[in-house]
């Protein structure tokens, strides 16, 4: 009988077990060698041929811009009433980009959710990239990006005049500023011990910059106390950061008074679509990086991709409960004018792009209800894909269905996108793609020192 109990105990227990964060049995060295590989080695024609395709969308990216700025915003679809076009609203998709970086490194290491060590670097470096890529829009939507430096509120020559504090483009530039700068910070603290690990693995010139890199870290128990303690410092220091600089972005809609943006539902609206459209970028970059990346199966599990397709389809119904109370309020309010814009986005011109708003953000990220579509990773893919698509049309629809019809009928007018958004939207994946690209050869994509910390644990 007790032989019986004792088995039964076992059983229990060992369903109960939680599945291993790294899996294959590797010691210490095996999983430095194998993160540190892809530094170390030549890297193979597959990699070469995204890195050829990335620069040329980067270069074509430049060409575009450039004659923009040096033409004139004509060259662009904006117009009377759409005044904000594809700068604003890819601006706006970036930045929400953005933001799933810091919250698996910030907000998951306040919670202590050990998952997150295997991902966190790459999410991190997304992260800035992301920031770098949405930054040059608001330049772009001035007009004159030459000038851009009047949005600081620097010491002048001009009287009295200063920036308009009111002003929601000077809100972005101190919002996006401070993310970009704690960021940037957060990452390559991060990084100073892989740093190290690279330096005495390194030989010639590489050696050279690791060490510069590593600030002189030899892994003394001061050293480590340090690092924790200010690994926390800024851990803490941006999970609100994360939570307010997409509120910041949405203020650039809710403080106008047109319908359609004036809601106070925005600024949780757009931190749940951040936090929604920033992991399906991670798990779409995660996907590949398994792909062509095999030694990184073993830290990037289906365990971890299956944990963050459970958070996009958590913020996927976050956003769509946004998207029907927005259609509530619209009646409730008995606002003639607010239930007309709502109306317009269903129904009118533009109700293409509002229903593939609808299915990629509501519908399709729902199919990862079922286990089997949650750990398989072509169809894991696909959705991401979707999720992104879908969250670029939700920005392009809140901007040019609002725009295109306002109060006055006479005023209303149809937005086309040029050729040269095109060229800003699909160049603008160049930049941050080859960036992405020369960090993951070049820096050690997943973090070393916290990978060995969970070698052997569970979630």
């Amino acid at each position: 009988m007790s032989e019986v109990i004792h088995k039964n105990n076992s059983r229990v227990s060992e369903s109960l077990k939680r599945p291993a964060l790294v899996t294959g049995k590797k010691t210490f060295k095996n999983i430095t060698d194998d993160i540190c590989a892809l530094t170390e080695k030549w890297p193979g024609m597959a990699y070469f041929a995204a890195l050829f395709s990335a620069k040329s969308l980067f270069l074509f990216y430049i060409v575009v811009m450039t004659a923009i700025v040096v033409v004139g915003m004509g060259l662009m679809g904006v117009n009377n009433p759409v005044n904000w076009g594809t700068d604003i609203i890819t601006f706006v998709f970036w930045i929400g980009i953005g933001h799933a970086g810091t919250l698996i490194s910030a907000i998951l290491f306040l919670f202590r959710q050990k998952w997150r060590t295997s991902i966190a670097r790459t999410a991190e470096a997304m992260t800035v990239f992301a920031v770098m890529t949405a930054g040059i829009f608001p330049l772009l939507h001035t007009g004159r990006p030459w000038l851009a430096y009047w949005l600081l509120p620097y010491p002048n020559q001009r009287g009295p005049l200063w920036v308009n504090f009111r002003s929601p483009l000077v809100w972005d530039v101190f919002a996006v500023s401070t993310y970009a700068i704690v960021s940037i910070v957060f990452w390559y603290i991060g990084m100073v011990p892989d740093m190290a690990t690279l330096r005495d693995r390194a030989k010639g010139v590489r050696r050279h910059i690791y060490g510069i890199l590593s600030m002189g870290w030899r892994g003394t128990a001061r050293n480590w106390s340090h690092y924790e303690m200010t690994y926390m410092i800024l851990a803490a220091l941006s999970t609100p950061l994360v939570l307010s600089v997409h509120s910041i972005v949405s203020f650039d809609f809710a403080t106008a008074s047109l319908p359609g943006w004036h809601t106070t539902i925005f600024p949780p609206y757009f931190v749940a679509g951040a936090i929604f459209s920033g992991f399906g970028m991670v798990v779409t970059l995660m996907c590949l990086v398994r792909l062509f990346v095999p030694q990184f199966k073993d830290y990037v599990t289906l365990n971890h991709m299956e944990a963050m397709n459970k958070i996009i389809m958590l913020t996927g119904m976050m956003v769509g409960y946004a998207y029907a109370s927005e259609f509530f309020i619209a009646w409730y309010s008995g606002s003639h004018f607010e239930q007309y814009v709502f109306l317009n986005r269903a129904a009118g011109p533009y109700w293409w792009s509002y229903w593939i708003m609808v299915s990629c953000n509501v519908f399709i990220p729902q199919l990862f209800w079922f286990r089997k579509v949650r750990r398989h990773i072509v169809a894991m893919f696909i959705i991401s894909i979707f999720v992104n698509v879908g969250m670029w049309f939700e920005r392009y629809v809140i901007v040019v269905t609002s725009l295109h019809r306002d109060f006055l009928p006479a005023n209303w007018g149809m937005f086309d996108m040029s050729f040269f958004d095109f060229g800003a939207l699909i160049g603008s994946f160049g930049m941050f793609l080859t960036l992405f690209l020369l960090y993951i050869r070049t820096l050690p994509a997943i973090s070393i020192a916290e990978v060995k910390t969970v070698a052997h644990e569970g979630h």
